[in-house]
């Protein structure tokens, strides 16, 4: 029998080879087609879990404690700090109105599907929905900051991230299929003919700063301003009001870092996007890794019923999302882009977007950008309202 790995730097190692190893797997020309339903950030969660449960490391390790309290602020400052906000603004009145209608779908749904299902799942859920509702609003790095601010059990965490796996996978291929009714669709809504116009227009006239390359000297300044950032955050942090059961002092840091990162990515430091993404992504990665190997499979089984939870928020997403596009009258294309954008994210929404209207990809891009601005945000409150 294999002994369990006590020691913190052989943890680590352990860990960080999970996460590289399945990176690279995911990123193989020759695998990468194996990751198309269960992608890489499932794994990098799902196999220090086992690895885990089999006794190969210690599931209590400080480690861990240490991953999400100083990892997880500066992996988001990091991701923040490359956001575009001003051509965020250029989209137009109505991609944001359709993607603000597509996240007060998923809020919305999300509050009245844990009323439902909240017999069949436990109480103990609604942290777990607030985790989802920011993944959907957002993307992983939300559900994670979510999940730490609101301090949701692992064992509830778990079968969330399954749910985020294959629901929106579906979802994804349901909009892409839909892309053959698009003219009709356009049609029978009465749609404004020049609203996509004026989006090629406006994306094309974005002005980008020129990002500085991810050199080894740039990486060492990210990560050293990052948890800099990090500490700073959790000292103010501390010194904030904390309301049991409502808001906590991590909870205060998870949210200063995003305002912090934001006011950033507004300076000369965001020419550092190009290193500070993928710096942030690889962090963010570890800290998922840390998390999964402290789960357990104890609450896997409710897989089944919260996916079917999953299937009724995302309906009651694409009604709302309908009205919406009623009313603004606007095509197939946004509305499709608006709910992979919340739902999916940066890596699938320029996909749908590029599906329905060949070259405007980047309007997927820049409206998921929107989400993972926003989905932390959100996902607490919603949190609130369901623990309410």
């Amino acid at each position: 029998m294999v002994d369990t790995i006590q020691s913190t730097i052989l943890t680590f190692l352990v860990l960080a080879t999970i996460e590289a190893v399945i990176l690279f797997v995911a990123g193989h020309p020759r695998t990468k087609k194996y990751f198309n339903f269960l992608p890489a950030v499932f794994w990098i969660y799902f196999v220090p879990m086992l690895v885990s449960c089999a006794g190969l490391i210690n599931t209590k390790s400080q480690l861990y404690d240490w991953a999400t309290t100083y990892g997880l602020p500066a992996s988001l400052f990091l991701l923040l700090l490359g956001v575009n906000l001003k051509a965020i603004a250029r989209l137009g009145r109505t991609a944001l109105l359709m993607f603000l209608a597509g996240s007060l779908g998923i809020m919305g749904g999300t509050v009245l599907t844990f009323v439902i299902f909240r017999p069949f799942v436990g109480v103990e859920f609604w942290s777990g929905f607030a985790a989802l509702s920011a993944s959907w609003t957002g993307g992983s790095a939300n559900m994670i900051a979510v999940k730490e601010a609101l301090g949701t059990p692992n064992d509830v965490f778990l079968p969330m991230v399954v749910v985020d796996t294959v629901v929106p996978y579906v979802w994804m291929g349901l909009l892409i299929a839909a892309s053959k009714g698009q003219v009709s669709f356009d049609r029978w809504n009465h749609c404004e003919a020049r609203v996509l116009d004026h989006i090629r227009e406006r994306i094309a006239s974005i002005q980008t700063v020129q990002p500085l390359a991810p050199r080894g000297k740039n990486v060492v300044f990210l990560i050293g301003l990052a948890f800099a950032v990090s500490l700073g955050v959790q000292s103010i942090a501390k010194a904030l009001p904390v309301i049991e059961g409502v808001i906590s002092n991590f909870a205060w840091a998870i949210i200063l870092v995003s305002v912090v990162g934001l006011a950033a990515s507004l300076t000369p430091l965001c020419r550092y996007e190009g290193g500070s993404t993928r710096v942030g992504y690889y962090l963010l990665y570890f800290v998922l890794t840390t998390i999964g190997a402290k789960a357990s499979v104890s609450h896997l089984g409710t897989s089944v019923i919260l996916i079917a939870a999953g299937t009724v928020i995302v309906l009651i997403h694409a009604i709302v999302l309908l009205i919406a596009a009623r009313w603004l009258r606007a095509p197939l294309m946004l509305v499709a882009t608006a709910s992979q954008a919340n739902i999916g994210g940066v890596v699938s929404a320029p996909v749908v977007a590029e599906t329905y209207q060949p070259g405007l990809a980047s309007l997927g891009l820049l409206l998921a950008i929107l989400g993972n601005v926003m989905g932390t945000y959100l996902g607490i409150i919603v949190g609130q309202i369901c623990r309410g």
